[in-house]
């Protein structure tokens, strides 16, 4: 009897398609977390990497940042591992700005990252944080914020390591 209902079950049960909803926060900086990013042209930067996720099959949610780092809050498809996700926002926006900003032809991001998973109840905080980044650190460093990122999300890591 238990046989015949498990496969009653199997026949009438099935995932004919895969569902998904990932959201992303990464947060990385320019190379030697140098102040490149002025507010002139910031936001040709930010619309910059939302183009890059765009190309690559993401939903850009929101990005920002200052002058040294930026974060960007992404909706992935699950084709897309995150570090396949950093190397496209990384490299192609790195490859574009050389090209595209007077000054930058050596420009480059620094080559660790932040990733942290984000649930759809908290995108709007999430994408409100990252939009008053120059208001937040206006009142803490790069580093407390980064550091503080990692301890809220259980992050593992070792000072020594951390920054360059």
């Amino acid at each position: 009897m238990f046989a015949s209902r498990q496969r009653r079950l199997k026949t009438r049960v099935k995932m004919a398609n895969t569902y998904s909803q990932i959201y992303l926060h990464f947060v990385f900086s320019t190379k030697n977390r140098q102040p490149l990013i002025h507010p002139g042209i910031e936001e040709r930067v930010w619309a910059y990497i939302a183009g890059v996720a765009k190309h690559h099959g993401m939903t850009p949610i929101q990005i920002g940042g200052i002058e040294d780092h930026v974060h960007a809050l992404i909706g992935c498809p699950t084709t897309i591992p995150p570090s396949q996700i950093a190397k496209a926002l990384k490299g192609d926006s790195s490859y574009g700005m050389r090209r595209e900003f007077e000054g930058f032809h050596s420009f480059g991001w620094q080559d660790g990252y932040g990733v942290f998973s984000v649930s759809r109840s908290a995108l709007t905080s999430v994408a409100d944080y990252i939009r008053t980044q120059r208001e937040h650190h206006s009142k803490l460093s790069f580093e407390d914020e980064y550091i503080g990122l990692l301890q809220k999300h259980g992050v593992e890591y070792d000072e020594k390591y951390l920054f360059d």
